[in-house]
């Protein structure tokens, strides 16, 4: 276990746009930053950064967080994961206690696939460099392809013997079991033996956006025609192929730095271009695109540019993957290599500078290379040629923005020699199609669900009535808030008298009386025996109020990053904001008055209605409760309770200024 003292320098340490940048790309909006949200699929940024709070917060899907649990949520961390993780960016020595049985077991199964993992990429390498024959088939093969030992060693390339079950008695031997042997897929369980999946193969390390190997590419050297050129680690808790881009761990930077993602088949690929200096790239690794990997590189850049070799029919087959990636509001090009290369060998057989300018002035925009490859098949035919326009014009319907659309549209009559006009109706006769379908798959109560105040009032009058006006939920909701945002200021109470007393001067001077909100709102709801209906608000009023008792006033912070995720939770959606004031408003001299500019008003007037809310509920029980007794005492004290009620109430309404009939 983690010591505490470790875990609050690990928070103090972690910087959220930092922790969150490492897989978002951020723009600055003001005083936070914004991004496409990593946890769902968004064409607009909703996912807002705030620096000052050390929060996250998502205002599509909801997802909200500290810079641990962004790592845990976004890696499937466990919680001690998520910490040694941001040890090891912040250089902190984390301090551990000794774990129980339990706490141990919950850890283990992932940790250990990671740990396994990582133990045979250090083997794999070990014999690629160290045992004879990684040296001279491994090491040989890499060399052959003009691999450097540098990249060797970035990409942490290794060698499996060609043996039915080394690699597995090695790990048996320092202490990892067969279960985990078996659920990573690095073994093959036979009942009374393991074997090696991998044999006689060269290795490529598969790593995540933070750089733990999650599984293993092997290359067999032979010539056998029987055995597969190619073996994949199958998937496991760690490893999903759909989702895992080859290299994105080493091309992250590069990719935002870049602006611009270049996407490739295989392996070698990938290290070739590194090796050349190009560093935006990574490999679907032969499998087909998925809609998981694009959403990967979306994160990073709106750009992708995809590098094909000659094979003309390869091109045609990946045409539907590209579609998802139109679909998902990206920009796509095509850089087509000479017949008999690919980006491997165009690498190794050209300078870098040659590679560049070749990427550069070769890459064309996908839908006007598609209509191009496509019409040279269409000549003399007008059948074909009427499928052409057809899956052109498919293609461009996959493309979310309207005016992108339109200047496809242009470009592909004048390449197509087809009247815009008729591309045009096409188009929309598509688009009607798929707005109908999801009609059709949209349940009729999502079709009735309000998205705004005028929906709500035009629903019938049984749907409205399920909205209790006295409903105090949301006026808790703000009287929590005030306790988290300013709960440590201290504010001049309006019901507190000034003191004035005679300074060592002799001067008469105002002594003006602060109290703290935290103390002030706590103590008036103590005194009116009002508690929150919400039981974590409860808890946390619980916890301020022990702390007022030694002294101390908890900050934001501290419910933000408290240990209890539902209580963390909770404090950042209360304090997280879509909206913040433009900056060109002071620029212009134009001053808007914030709640923090009248504090003690705020609070004060929060805390009343509040209380307003709370009385008109009590109001309406004894009403109900006078309506149902013919007990004339009891009628008596009702009445009494009614009406000293409804003055209290009255008073409350004086101090806000407004008038109120209950």
């Amino acid at each position: 276990m983690i010591k505490p003292e470790t875990i609050q320098k690990i928070f103090d340490a972690a910087r959220i746009e930092e922790v969150v940048g490492d897989f978002v790309t951020l723009k600055k909006r003001g005083v936070n930053y914004i991004g496409l949200c990593p946890f769902h699929n968004e064409k607009t940024p909703s996912f807002t950064v705030s620096p000052a709070k050390g929060i996250f917060k998502c205002f599509g899907c909801g997802k909200a967080g500290n810079a641990v649990k962004f790592v845990m949520e976004h890696e499937h961390y466990s919680y001690p994961e998520a910490l040694k993780y941001l040890a090891r960016k912040y250089g902190i020595d984390v301090e551990e206690t000794e774990l129980s049985d339990e706490e141990k077991q919950q850890m283990d199964e992932r940790e250990a696939l990671f740990a396994l993992n990582t133990f045979m990429s250090d083997y794999f390498q070990e014999q690629l460099f160290q045992s004879e024959e990684g040296k001279a088939v491994g090491l040989t093969y890499f060399k052959e392809r003009g691999f450097l030992e540098a990249t060797i060693k970035k990409f942490q390339l290794g060698y499996a013997h060609d043996a039915w079950e080394k690699y597995s008695k090695y790990a048996l031997e320092h202490g990892y079991s067969k279960d985990v042997l078996v659920k990573t897929g690095l073994s093959i369980d036979k009942g009374n033996r393991l074997m090696d999946r991998f044999r006689g193969r060269v290795m490529f390390p598969i790593h995540n956006l933070t750089g733990k190997v999650i599984g293993f590419g092997g290359r067999i050297l032979s010539s056998e025609k029987s055995t597969a050129k190619y073996v994949n680690s199958p998937e496991s808790e760690i490893y999903n192929k759909s989702k895992s881009l080859y290299g994105i761990f080493f091309a992250r930077n590069a990719i935002v730095k870049q602006d611009n993602c270049y996407l490739v088949e295989g392996y070698t690929d990938v290290i070739s271009l590194h090796q050349a200096g190009i560093e935006n790239v990574v490999a679907s690794s032969g499998t087909s695109l998925t809609e998981e990997q694009i959403k990967l590189i979306k994160r990073f850049t709106p750009n992708i540019t995809i590098l094909y070799d000659g094979d003309a029919a390869g091109i045609k087959a990946s045409f539907r993957g590209i579609d998802l990636i139109l679909y998902q509001g990206m920009n796509v090009k095509i850089v087509l290599f000479p017949d008999g290369e690919d980006p491997d060998s165009y690498a190794r057989s050209h300078t870098s500078s040659e590679l560049e300018n070749f990427i550069r002035t070769s890459a064309v925009d996908f839908i006007k290379f598609k209509t191009r490859l496509l019409l040279d098949e269409t000549l003399g035919d007008p059948v074909a040629k009427v499928t052409l326009i057809k899956d052109i014009v498919q293609t461009i319907a996959h493309i979310p923005e309207a005016i992108q659309r339109t200047v496809y549209i242009q470009e592909c009559s004048a390449m197509m020699d087809i009247p815009e006009q008729t591309l045009m109706n096409e188009l929309n006769k598509l688009l009607r199609e798929k707005y109908r379908k999801k009609l059709r798959k949209t349940t009729p109560e999502q079709q009735l669900e309000p998205e705004s105040a005028i929906d709500v009032m035009k629903q019938p009058a049984g749907r409205q009535n399920q909205i209790d006006p006295l409903d105090i939920s949301e006026h808790e909701k703000q009287i929590m808030r005030l306790l988290l945002l300013y709960g440590n200021r201290k504010i001049q109470p309006p019901d507190v008298e000034t003191e004035k007393i005679i300074d060592e001067f002799g001067k008469e001077v105002v002594v003006v009386q602060e109290e703290y909100v935290a103390k002030y709102v706590l103590t008036n709801l103590e005194n009116d025996g009002i508690t929150f209906e919400n039981k974590l608000y409860n808890q946390m009023a619980d916890e301020i109020k022990k702390m007022l008792e030694t002294g101390k006033v908890p900050d934001e912070q501290y419910f933000t990053q408290h240990m209890d995720d539902k209580i963390a939770d909770e404090a950042i959606s209360l304090i997280a904001t879509p909206y913040e004031l433009s900056s060109s408003w002071k620029k212009n001299k134009i001053y808007v008055k914030s709640e923090e500019d009248d504090l003690s008003k705020t609070v004060v007037s929060t805390l009343n209605q509040f209380r307003i809310k709370v009385i008109s509920r009590y109001l309406r029980e004894i009403t109900e409760k006078m309506k149902t007794t013919s007990d004339e005492a009891e009628i008596f004290i009702l009445q009494q309770q009614f009406f000293e009620l409804k003055k209290v109430a009255k008073e409350i309404d004086n101090e806000l200024h407004r008038i109120f009939d209950y």
